[in-house]
Formats: structure tokens, C-alpha cells, sequence
């Protein structure tokens, strides 16, 4: 790394003043990675800055009477290479004059104050602007309900009432374990437009419970919580307190321990509402019963998906930065990707990187990286969400966001290469440099043709096929047939047993006996008499013939040749079966077609005429690609699958109605489109109803052009335009 220049051409402006800390600042000592920190809390705006032994010790020169000039000298002298250069107590001056935490009486002292002030406003209403998905309303101090709280759950807030937190938990998973299958189907309602309402007041509860944890816990070791209010979260109101006072904490554990208090305090009031959901099942319409399923989805998932996530500067990102001993992680790392280009792009040998530390610099890159990603990602998902709900809304929400997300940045960027003194002699290169990336950029995604590829979930099915249904009621006693056998038209394939069946023929065959014996005495003493005996004698053979041809239903017996497939039969030995239902399939494994499956944003481009070729894998020889050609497109959208494997539980990616016991009723229309395979070896055409995947190769495009497609089917998906 080259050497930092000690002297700095603006230090004639500062080198006299005689500036001191103001008496109200704050300052606690803190271990990062084995090295002394010195934090500098402001209790007026409850801001903290932090501060290496060698910075500190010139800032406590700093005592009204020494001059800034005299206070760098005797740092040099003690401290050689290692001192703050010129430069750097400039901008270490400059920064804690900003905080309002030096007095500087060059100026009147209420000037300073006001103007500082503004600054102050001014950028937190900037702050509030760029970040509109999670703006903050300010409402109270909560300091004194906190207070109350405190001494009352302060038994449980040490070792011991973790232990019995996480044994609380583990007997709630074991409960609810066995209900697994409820849980998931239970999601569509408890986000159905119809349970807004309960939803909106569980959430709001659950959360004011997730930040008294955070007050409680802040409070029993010793910090102060001032502020309480509302943020709103993507426009969807979220309590919040101002936990910050945490920083000034010495322990790096009781640090953390605040910052996973709300997730902890949350998760328990899942566990109750677990058991409230568990004891109340069998009144599934229940009042309590929703509410339950509220609270435990809303408490549970909400909390690991976002609180828990590091990449949002939730309570995972503080607990994360306390763990690695990193603080300000999200402002380093932005900084350390940002000194990349400066020194390796725009040639700024000169720049210093937020750290010298080779490990450090690798969490912060990493770290970096990932944000960024995580940061696009939530712009989209958020807005086309939003969108899909509110359209307005979601437009005007994605269109601000985007705006200062990403258009502002880029504003601040040209900024900087124009008019930034750090680019200095380097301004020629960071700016040809900046114009040949954006050139290349654009050049590489928007006008180079890139292949086009779509995926898609299929199934093989045969070109002939006949469903086998049971013909009559009763216990499954055999089976002769296994999965993937062949079988003539004919065999046998299961045999039942109906032993009230045989019961009733047996009592129809002896009372048709009993006819005829009276019809013989009839003839013989009275013919006029037998012309009734001959009518039930007629009706009770009738009922014989019904048994018999019920009886030889008993015996299920294939309606064609071909391959049978469905579940093994020799599964439902013991079982009782109802006529009508379903056994299997006897199909023509030497004629097939390939089903895929597209939803509405996939298939447009088959009905625009676009050209493609067809890939086609088995799931089951996924080494082995397979040319297809389309058959037919079926242009109208239809809920029913043509076979249960191209849902979720069948293994496919299409997702079903929760109300759907068959697993074959789409959650949204699916558009089917046949293929048939272009093979000559015919065992790899597979048995009907295997799984496949296919891909769709379309002429190649530039990729701005195919993200951009992808886009517009997603929106058009999400919002029905």
C-alpha cells in the first residue's frame, strides 16, 4: 500500500482553533478483534462514533486551550507513522464538529448550533427519502413502561431463562410436529384478503412484544431506550424502538443479547400460540383458532425471514456485527467495494481502504457483494408484490425506490468524478475509464445476441391409454400384478373379496330354489296359482344374474394390452376399496408424448410464433438429452393437471389449490404444450407418468432484451394487466 501523505494544503484553516469535547459526551471503552475502541455517545441525539486509542488520545488533547496544531505534534511524537496525518484529524475534527460533539468558539456558539442542526435534519430527512420502504414515525419515550417491566421479568433475563426459553421451544416443535401438513395448508387463508384485518392487529401486537424485548433485555443491563414509534415497513405499519443505546455496551454478549431479545420474546409468543393452535384444531372455524395461526405464522416467519436476516439492518445485522466483532459492517463494506475502483479502476494509489486487515477485507467484500444482490432483490420482490396487490400504489413505491436506490447513486457518482478533490490528477482516467465500462456494459448486454433458454416441468404420458377402475365394493385379499409388468387384455390384475356379497347370492339361489319347488306343486294342484311364482321367480333370477356378474367384478381384469402403471396394488392388500375407484393405467409404453406445463407469463411466446427447439431429459436419465418437436398446443388455460407429478407433492413445479386432494387442480391456469420425442431407441421413452424437464431454445437475443421480456411476463403475471 503506498504511503498517506502527512501534510494536507488545508490545514492553515484549522491548525489554530482550540476546540474541546462538549461536557455532555459520553465515552465507554470496547474490545474489537483483541484491540482497544473508544465509543463517543451523544446523549442529545443519541448517535454514536467510534474511535481507535490513537485517535482518542488526540481528541483528548483537544482540551480548549491547546491548539489543533499543537495537539497533531505531540501525537506525531508519540506515535510516528501511526499518528493521524493532516489530513485525517481534519476530517476527524471536521466529523465530530458535525455530531455536535466539539465546541469551537470561532464562530457564536448558537450559529453553530443551528446550523448544525439544519445539516442534522437535513440529512435525516434524506435518509427517510431514500429509504420510504422503511420510513419512521416518531411517537414517545417509552422509557418509563420499560422501566416497569423490567424488574418484573428481570429473574428470567440471565442464563437460566434462556435454558428454559429453548426447552419451551423444543417441547412446542415436538407438539406441532406431528401437524406439519395443517401448517402448510393453513397459509393461503391466514393471507387471504378476508383475514387482513386480524392479520394487520396480530402483527402489530406480535412486534410491539418483539421491541418491549429489546427495551426489557437494553434496560436490564443498563441502557436507555428514548424513542418509540412506527416504521413503515413497506408501507405496512411495524413498532420500533430506538435500541441504540446498546452500542455504548462493553460486553459483546449482552450486545447481542438485546439484539436477539425481540426475536426471542417473538418466538415465544409463536410457542403459545402453537399450543393455542394445537388444543383448538378440532374447531378449525373458530375465532381463537385463526387468531392462534395468526400469531404463531406472523411470529415464527416473520421474524427468521427479515429480523433474523443479516442482510438487512435488522436485529441479524447487529448480531452479526457484534459476533464478528465488525461493527458498521454495511458502511464499511459499501466502502471497501467503493476503494476498489478508486485505487484498482481509477488508478487512486492514494485512497485508503476502511481496513489494512487481509480477513477483515475479505468479510467486507464478501459481505458487500452480497447486500448489493440482496438490495436488487428486495426491489424487485417488494414492488412487483406491492404492485400486484395496489397497482397505483406499488408503480409510484417502485418508481421513488428505484429512483433513490439506484438513479441517485448514480447522480452522486458523475458528482464525484466532476467535481470530487480525491479524484484530483486521476479525474481524466475515472472518467474515460467510468465511459468505456458503461460503453462495454451496455455494448456486451444490450447488443451482443446471448442463446435464449426457458425451462419448463413435464410429464410423459401415453398416446393410448385406459384408466382400471375397481368394479365392485370390497377387501383387496390379491394381487397379481406389479408396476411396469406387462399384461394382456383380459389378465387378471386384483381380487376382492365381499363376503356379504356371497352371502346374498347364496340367499337369493336358495329362495329361487324354494320358487321352484312351490311352482312344481303348483302345477301339479292348482296351474292357475303358478303365474305369480313365475314373475318372482323371474325377478329373484334377475337378481342372481346382478350378483353374479357384481361377483365377477370382484376380480379387476385389465380392458386392454399394454404396460400397467400406478401405485403397487399389493399396497392395498386388507384394504377396503369402493367401486369407481382409481387402480392404475394400462398404457402403450411404444407411443408417448411429453406434456410440459406452462403458466400465463411462459407461454406467450409460443402463441407469438416465435421458432424453438425443444430439449427433453427424464428425471430418471438426466445424462441423456432427447430432441422433440411440438405436436399440438393446447391454447387454453386449464387448473386440472394431466397427472398428479407435475405438482409440488408430485415432485413437479406447479402449485396446487390447498383445498385440492388429488394434487392435480392448479393454483393458477396452466397451458399445455405436447412434444414428441425424436428418438429411435424406445427404452428411453419411459413409462407414462415419469417426470421430465425441458428446455425450450429460443433465437438468441441480447440479455437486456430477454431480462426485460422475463420482466414484463412478470408483471403481467403478478398485476393481471
Amino acid at each position: 500500500m503506498a504511503e498517506r501523505p502527512t501534510f494536507s494544503p488545508f490545514w492553515h484553516r484549522v491548525r489554530a482553533m482550540t476546540p474541546r469535547l462538549r461536557p455532555h459526551v459520553q465515552i465507554t471503552r470496547q474490545h474489537y478483534r483483541g484491540r482497544r475502541w473508544h465509543i463517543v455517545h451523544d446523549p442529545s441525539s443519541n448517535n454514536f462514533y467510534r474511535l481507535n486509542p490513537i485517535a482518542h488520545e488526540f481528541v483528548a488533547l483537544l482540551d480548549g486551550r491547546r491548539t489543533v496544531e499543537e495537539a497533531w505534534e505531540i501525537s506525531l511524537a508519540r506515535h510516528g507513522d501511526a499518528a493521524p496525518t493532516q489530513q485525517e484529524a481534519i476530517q476527524l475534527i471536521g466529523q465530530l464538529y458535525q455530531a455536535n460533539l466539539l465546541r469551537v468558539d470561532t464562530t457564536p456558539e448558537v450559529e453553530q448550533l443551528l446550523h448544525r442542526g439544519r445539516e442534522r435534519l437535513k440529512k435525516k430527512a434524506m435518509s427517510q427519502a431514500i429509504g420510504i420502504m422503511y420510513f419512521r414515525i416518531r411517537l414517545f419515550n417509552p422509557d418509563a413502561l420499560v422501566s416497569w417491566v423490567e424488574p418484573i421479568l428481570r429473574p428470567l433475563i440471565n442464563r437460566v431463562g434462556f435454558l428454559l426459553w429453548l426447552a419451551f421451544m423444543i417441547f412446542v416443535a415436538f407438539e406441532i410436529i406431528p401437524y406439519g401438513e395443517e401448517l402448510a395448508s393453513g397459509v393461503d387463508s391466514a393471507i387471504a384478503p378476508s383475514n387482513w384485518g386480524w392479520l394487520i392487529v396480530v402483527f402489530i401486537v406480535t412486534k410491539a412484544v418483539h421491541e418491549m424485548g429489546h427495551g426489557v433485555i437494553l434496560k436490564r443491563f443498563g441502557g436507555q431506550v428514548p424513542e418509540f414509534g412506527v416504521m413503515l415497513l413497506v408501507l405496512f405499519p411495524a413498532p420500533y424502538v430506538d435500541a441504540s443505546s446498546a452500542w455504548a455496551l462493553p460486553d459483546k454478549w449482552k450486545r447481542i443479547a438485546v439484539g436477539a431479545g425481540g426475536m426471542l420474546f417473538e418466538l415465544f409468543v409463536a410457542g403459545i400460540a402453537a399450543l393455542v393452535w394445537v388444543q383448538t384444531r378440532h374447531t378449525p372455524d373458530s375465532l381463537v383458532h385463526q387468531i392462534s395461526y395468526n400469531a404463531m405464522f406472523i411470529a415464527s416467519v416473520s421474524t427468521i425471514l427479515f429480523n433474523a436476516n443479516p442482510l438487512m439492518r435488522f436485529d441479524g445485522y447487529y448480531i452479526l456485527s457484534d459476533l464478528i466483532e465488525m461493527p458498521n459492517l454495511m458502511q464499511r463494506s459499501m466502502n471497501m467495494i467503493k476503494h476498489y475502483f478508486k485505487r484498482y479502476v481509477f488508478g487512486m494509489d492514494q485512497d485508503k481502504p476502511p481496513t489494512t486487515h487481509a480477513g477483515e477485507a475479505w468479510i467486507l467484500t464478501i459481505y458487500g457483494l452480497c447486500a448489493i444482490a440482496y438490495r436488487i432483490f428486495l426491489f424487485f420482490s417488494i414492488s412487483l408484490y406491492v404492485m400486484g396487490k395496489m397497482f397505483a400504489i406499488g408503480l409510484i413505491l417502485a418508481i421513488w425506490t428505484a429512483s433513490m436506490w439506484f438513479i441517485l447513486p448514480v447522480g452522486k457518482f458523475i458528482h464525484f468524478l466532476a467535481a470530487s478533490p480525491q479524484v484530483g490528477e486521476h479525474r481524466a482516467r475515472a472518467i474515460a475509464t467510468s465511459v468505456l465500462m458503461i460503453a462495454l456494459g451496455v455494448g456486451l448486454l444490450g447488443m451482443v445476441p446471448v442463446p435464449d433458454y426457458r425451462k419448463a416441468g413435464g410429464v410423459v404420458e401415453s398416446v393410448a391409454h385406459e384408466g382400471v377402475y375397481f368394479g365392485a365394493d370390497g377387501f383387496v385379499v390379491e394381487s397379481f400384478v406389479h408396476p411396469g409388468e406387462r399384461v394382456e387384455r383380459g389378465q387378471a390384475l386384483v381380487r376382492l373379496e365381499n363376503r356379504e356379497m356371497v352371502a346374498q347370492r347364496a340367499s337369493v339361489s336358495a329362495e329361487i330354489g324354494r320358487i321352484e319347488g312351490l311352482m312344481r306343486k303348483a302345477m301339479m294342484v292348482e296351474p292357475a296359482a303358478a303365474g305369480p311364482l313365475r314373475e318372482q321367480l323371474t325377478s329373484l333370477r334377475d337378481q342372481l344374474a346382478y350378483l353374479d356378474d357384481r361377483l365377477g367384478k370382484l376380480t379387476v381384469r385389465s380392458p386392454a394390452s399394454g404396460v400397467f402403471v400406478g401405485s403397487d396394488p399389493s399396497g392395498l392388500l386388507g384394504s377396503f376399496v369402493r367401486e369407481g375407484d382409481a387402480l392404475g393405467e394400462i398404457v402403450d409404453p411404444e407411443h408417448v408424448l411429453v406434456y410440459a406445463s406452462l403458466n400465463q407469463r411462459e407461454n406467450s411466446w409460443i402463441d407469438d410464433g416465435t421458432p424453438y427447439e425443444v430439449q427433453i431429459r427424464l428425471v430418471s436419465a438426466a445424462d441423456r438429452v432427447i430432441e422433440g418437436s411440438t405436436a399440438r398446443v393446447i391454447p387454453a388455460g386449464q387448473e386440472r393437471l394431466v397427472h398428479p407429478s407435475l405438482s409440488y407433492f408430485g415432485g413437479g413445479t406447479v402449485q396446487t389449490r390447498a383445498d385440492d386432494q388429488t394434487g392435480t387442480l392448479a393454483k393458477s391456469k396452466q397451458f399445455l404444450v405436447e412434444i414428441t420425442p425424436r428418438v429411435e431407441d424406445a427404452s428411453w421413452r419411459g413409462l407414462p407418468g415419469e417426470r421430465a424437464r425441458l428446455r425450450f431454445e429460443l433465437p438468441p437475443k441480447p440479455l437486456l432484451v430477454q431480462w426485460a421480456d422475463r420482466l414484463m411476463k412478470l408483471i403481467q403475471g403478478r398485476v393481471q394487466l
